[in-house]
């Protein structure tokens, strides 16, 4: 009976080692997918690049939306832990604008994740808030709390900002109708939203960045 259970154990250990390479890999080729079409790509597109049907992909994932979402996502956090990674400040503030500015140089760093952010903005700008899962929400809301940001009318803020970050990107990545410092400049407006000063928003805009790719 032992014997038996440990093979039952090991068999289904194995099925669900290969099952997360399979979903994995889907993962993979929807953000390659992303990058060269955007979200309105089919079922059928996206079954063609992965070599698969689309069967399989219904197997790992309910519908299209949920695997984009994913593949977003796990793109959206990996740059964003990268991006944490280079920040030269131990300053949270400091850090989440020096990020934000970052990322209006994904081109120069990421030109595939740059090129997600033009399809998945241009053609469904909700849907990349949606791959956020309210991360910078948590985060700005935490600072706020501890009153290192203004927390009256948190909400209203929140929206002002998303908006704000929102156009932003936009202007860089889709319609390029701003240049990286260009929209720096604007970021720096817009932090008068949290309450931050001229001068230091203009201090935080002109810090040096260290852009590396990964």
């Amino acid at each position: 009976m032992a014997a038996k259970k440990n093979s039952a154990e090991e068999s289904g250990s194995r099925q669900a080692a290969y099952s997360a390479r399979n979903r994995a890999r889907l993962v993979k080729d929807a953000q390659e997918v992303l990058a060269e079409i955007g979200p309105s790509a089919t079922i059928e597109q996206i079954a063609a690049h992965a070599e698969v049907s689309p069967t399989t992909i219904y197997k790992y994932f309910e519908n299209k939306d949920q695997l984009f979402i994913q593949a977003m996502g796990e793109m959206w956090h990996e740059w964003i832990s990268w991006a944490f990674a280079q920040t030269s400040t131990t300053d949270e503030i400091e850090s989440i604008f020096e990020v934000t500015r970052r990322l209006f140089r994904a081109k120069e760093t990421h030109p595939n994740f740059a090129r997600v952010l033009h399809n998945t903005i241009k053609e469904m700008p909700d849907f990349f808030i949606q791959a956020d899962e309210q991360t910078a929400k948590r985060v700005l809301k935490k600072l706020a709390s501890s009153g290192q940001l203004i927390a009256e009318n948190f909400e209203f803020r929140y929206q002002l900002w998303e908006s704000l970050g929102l156009g932003l990107v936009s202007s860089v990545h889709v319609t390029e109708t701003l240049t990286p410092a260009e929209a720096d400049v604007a970021l720096g407006i817009g932090m008068s939203v949290w309450g931050i000063s001229e001068a230091k928003a203009k201090k935080l805009i002109s810090r040096p960045l260290k852009l590396s790719s990964i």
